[in-house]
């Protein structure tokens, strides 16, 4: 992988929520398997570690993405954008920093100048045909919400035809063991505290199921796509904006639980109990969970899949962590034992 043209000058790709998990790893592949000058915009400058801060192909863009004028020059300067950045749990931020500052950043650039925006949202909010969901609105959290109503402000923008829309679906990412570089994903620490409570799941079966992705495959696909000449949207179906959902085959929530136990070397039993939802219901009166209305949604929908999905291999790459035992491999969970920390 190389710049976007022999002859030209290397691109100037600016990656928002860089020090993020995969902002960090997105940098990181651009950096090894392109060119490119890296404009990363973040706030922290200290949680970046993958890649060396100091290189004269990085120009570090510290500040808020809530207040972008500062940054505006360098904004201008980006060939292409890979938007990480995002925010949830505070409505007001939420909106401003999942809605407003979008519109902000895109108003900011050169359109004479920018060639692509890889823009990320949530596959939560489509439905099984990469449609939007219309319980998104509806029931969404905040940060549900305003990711539905900034897909349907970029399908009507000017540059939506320069606009690819990727919608990760459950990220791993890092490691629970120090030593890591790359931020660990809120999943991959899940994982961590799962382990615990798998002598009970594995007693439990539900009908549900998932994609999940590693942020080094969501690097690979956005570091292909912004190194490689952007075209209109040839998804059938689609608007102007492309949507690309991420991840990799789905797997049931029965299978990644055996998956698990099997990992840990534990035994797996033959039946349990089936967790249907007049059960779950049940059981969130009794334990008194709080649950949201978006909660209660995901409950009824269960399976969160999507068609087409894309892995690395639809773009004729291939991916770092195919399937869940590579993942668990990669995040440094233990085979049996106490997981250290």
């Amino acid at each position: 992988m190389s710049g976007l043209d022999h002859g030209r000058s290397p691109a100037r790709i600016l990656i928002t929520g860089a020090a993020g998990c995969v902002g960090q790893y997105t940098a990181e592949r651009l950096y090894r398997h392109s060119d490119a000058h890296l404009l990363l915009l973040l706030r922290d400058p200290s949680k970046l570690r993958a890649v060396p801060a100091d290189d004269p192909r990085i120009t570090l863009l510290v500040g808020d993405l809530r207040d972008l004028e500062p940054h505006a020059e360098a904004i201008a300067s980006a060939t292409r954008i890979i938007h990480t950045a995002t925010a949830w749990g505070d409505p007001e931020r939420a909106r401003q920093v999942n809605v407003v500052a979008v519109k902000e950043l895109l108003r900011l650039t050169d359109t004479a100048r920018l060639e692509q925006v890889i823009y990320f949202s949530t596959a939560s909010i489509l439905d099984r045909q990469l449609q939007l969901l219309p319980e998104a609105m509806a029931y969404g959290t905040e940060y549900i919400q305003t990711k539905a109503q900034c897909l349907q402000e970029l399908e009507q923008h000017p540059l939506a035809e320069r606009i690819v829309a990727v919608f990760p679906t459950l990220v791993f990412g890092g490691r629970v063991l120090p030593g890591d570089p790359h931020p660990t994903s809120y999943l991959t620490a899940g994982v961590k505290e799962a382990i615990p409570w798998l002598w009970l799941a594995k007693w439990l079966r539900t009908d549900a199921s998932f994609h999940f992705i590693h942020a080094a495959d969501i690097a690979t696909v956005c570091a292909h796509l912004a190194t490689s000449p952007h075209e209109a949207n040839p998804e059938s179906g689609q608007g102007a904006v492309r949507r690309l959902v991420l991840g990799q085959a789905p797997i049931t929530i029965n299978q990644a639980v055996a998956t698990l136990v099997r990992w840990r070397r534990g035994w797996l039993p033959p039946v349990g109990l089936d967790l249907q939802g007049w059960l779950i219901e049940g059981l969130i009166k009794l334990l008194r969970i709080e649950v949201n209305a978006w909660d209660r949604f995901s409950i009824r929908q269960r399976h969160f899949v999507h068609e087409p999905v894309s892995p690395p291999e639809r773009f004729g790459l291939t991916s770092y962590a195919p399937n869940l035992e590579a993942v668990l491999e990669a995040a440094g969970i233990p085979h049996r034992g106490r997981v250290p920390g």
